[in-house]
């Protein structure tokens, strides 16, 4: 009989999916926030290595001997990671994903007459192994989103300080009123900004499934945000560094810490794998749907290879593991940032051009107020 119901699976695995997304859709309510092809994205290979398995066993004892279903091990931990990736998802909703699939594969197989004792331990088997490493999955990868996004955060947090810090100590060699004023400013906006960085601190430390960064939009001018940044990194670094803007104004509804911590962080990779001392040039432009903002460098460019993987928000590449966890921690954020303003990040590097990040924000799809960004997975 287990060959029989493992041929069954097989012939009618598109009407077993069909069933179970229905009745997940009913049953969970965080599966209204996934897509259809990401809700079924491991039923296919599960249900086809499940029938496999069923198929190779007519015996129970031998199953329980030598069976391991490590076929299923790989797809499930996939699963896992994508349901962290996911809105509102939670440990209890994938159990009930099995559960659902569980029920879906008993109530069809008994009507056929191809259900009994030996054919339930498989199946429990074959879906409580799934479950397991999909969960752990989850949690793993929920711990890795927290600690990337405290991470950068806690790095993007010392540039503040350190302004604020240098600031107060060149105040004392001062004489004149208009240019201790200034400098008292600088210190003031560099602690202002480490508060907001703080407040985004504790907020990455909460974060749920499918939750990114929370942001702060209010109408505000963004080329005065980018002279600002520019203006700072000008105090840091040894390199020229230049802004190219037609525009005087462009008011739009923005988060400015947000803005200005994507630019600070293409900046300081512009500086750290850039033409040493060559200019850095960065780039307003903008038309009717969006603000693009460009950060150019000279240098070695980003192979090819790299520039597919290089904004993946769980990048598991391990090919020069540590400049590319560096470049990482930055466009972890940029990437966030990007696509909680209703935009997106494109890059091009070569050696002819150099390196281009191109940063793309919505003049019009944000509205006022605090809202906390949206982790899409392999996007």
């Amino acid at each position: 009989m287990t060959k029989s119901a493992a041929n069954y699976i097989r012939d009618n695995k598109h009407i077993l999916i069909d069933s179970w997304e229905k009745a997940v859709n009913g049953e969970i309510s965080a599966s209204e926030n996934t897509q259809s092809l990401v809700l079924r994205n491991l039923l296919p290979t599960l249900l086809h290595d499940v029938a496999s398995i069923m198929g190779r066993f007519t015996d129970r004892e031998d199953f329980l001997k030598n069976e391991k279903c490590e076929e299923i091990v790989e797809k499930s931990l996939d699963h896992g990671r994508h349901r962290a990736a996911s809105s509102q998802y939670t440990v209890k909703q994938i159990i009930d994903e099995y559960i659902i699939l569980n029920r879906i594969l008993v109530e069809t197989l008994i009507p056929q007459k191809l259900f009994n004792t030996d054919i339930s331990i498989i199946i429990t088997f074959c879906l409580e192994t799934s479950m397991s490493h999909s969960i752990s999955s989850f949690n793993d990868s929920l711990q890795e989103m927290r600690e990337k996004l405290v991470g950068t955060l806690a790095h993007d947090v010392r540039n503040p300080i350190s302004a604020a810090y240098f600031a107060l100590d060149v105040m004392k060699l001062q004489r004149e009123e208009e240019q201790f004023e200034n400098t008292r400013k600088m210190a003031q906006e560099s602690l202002r900004k480490s508060l907001d960085l703080l407040e985004g601190l504790l907020d990455a430390i909460s974060v749920e499934a499918g939750e990114g960064i929370a942001l702060n939009f209010r109408k505000s001018d963004i080329v005065e945000k980018v002279k600002a940044v520019q203006e700072e990194a000008t105090e840091i670094y040894s390199n020229k560094i230049k802004i190219v803007c037609e525009a005087e104004k462009l008011i739009t509804v923005f988060d400015p810490t947000a803005v200005g911590r994507v630019l600070e962080n293409l900046l300081t990779n512009a500086v750290k794998y850039g033409g040493l001392d060559q200019a850095i040039t960065i780039y307003v432009d903008y038309n009717e749907e969006n603000v693009i903002l460009k950060v150019h460098n000279h240098g070695n460019p980003i192979s090819p290879k790299n520039q597919k993987i290089i904004f993946d928000f769980l990048n598991h590449s391990e090919e020069q593991p540590g400049k590319l966890k560096s470049w990482g921690m930055g466009l972890t954020f940029v990437k966030m940032a990007a696509k909680a303003h209703g935009g997106h990040v494109e890059l091009s590097s070569d050696h002819e051009n150099g390196t281009t990040f191109f940063v793309f924000l919505s003049r019009h799809s944000n509205k006022p107020g605090k809202v906390r960004s949206k982790l899409n997975y392999g996007e």
